[in-house]
């Protein structure tokens, strides 16, 4: 195991030697953590000191407690390893959310080119029915934005999983929260926006259909690019 560095606090040599045993194959995904008091002795650190590490580790998605059980490692899935990392994004300062959609829009482009090459029927079925409920939104008179923005989100969902990455889609649902905020303001702020994001995401469903990464690839940027040009043009009182 790996030293852990100098001036470490008891709770993050807890933290960094679990971490290390995961690593380097000494706890598996599904292992059982071994009885408390081993465990603490093993690490040379106070129990009251373990139990902290364990709630950080199980707050991280590491770890699982189970009641008269004991603790468990996680199936260690990225979805749920990289779930916190939503909470990061939700605290960044609007003045810098068009970064986020840069990174956002630099993933998504990359996943639908990866989905074009292996879309199934199924999930190409579930995209259009998703740009089906739109449409029929949208031709109501006061259609209702935030549902039209949940079919977005969903939309760009099953792309994601498409592309066969689970790291990838992990990543997208990650920043989904945030900027799913930034496109409901930029539906009720811009007259039309919805109906051009709809247009867009057809051309990028005609693409998937074809099995083209390219096309899929350009018309997902030029879907987002419009996003980001919002976020940095629109008027500081929006």
């Amino acid at each position: 195991m790996s030293p852990v560095k100098t001036g470490a606090s008891q709770t993050d040599v807890v933290v960094q030697s679990i971490r290390q045993m995961i690593i380097d194959g000494g706890l598996r995904p599904g292992a059982r953590l071994p009885v408390e008091k081993d465990l603490a002795a093993a690490l040379g650190v106070s129990r009251n000191a373990l139990r902290e590490g364990v709630r950080a580790l199980s707050i991280m998605g590491v770890l699982e407690t189970r009641q008269g059980d004991g603790t468990y490692v996680t199936t260690l899935d990225p979805s749920m390893l990289l779930a916190p990392m939503g909470f990061v994004v939700d605290l960044q300062d609007v003045n810098g959310t068009h970064h986020l959609h840069a990174v956002r829009r630099m993933l998504e482009t990359e996943a639908a080119a990866l989905a074009a090459r292996q879309i199934d029927a199924d999930a190409l079925a579930a995209a259009a029915g998703l740009l089906h409920r739109n449409e029929t939104e949208l031709a109501l008179a006061e259609p209702n934005h935030e549902t039209v923005i949940e079919n977005d989100i969903e939309f760009h969902r099953i792309v994601a999983q498409a592309a066969g990455n689970p790291v990838l889609t992990a990543l997208i649902d990650a920043l989904g929260g945030r900027t799913m905020r930034d496109r409901l303001r930029r539906s009720i702020a811009q007259p039309g926006a919805d109906e051009t994001s709809h247009r867009e995401h057809l051309s990028i469903l005609a693409a998937l259909t074809t099995h083209d990464p390219d096309r899929a690839r350009t018309r997902m940027a030029a879907h987002l690019f419009t996003v980001e040009d919002y976020l940095l043009n629109r008027p500081t009182t929006d």
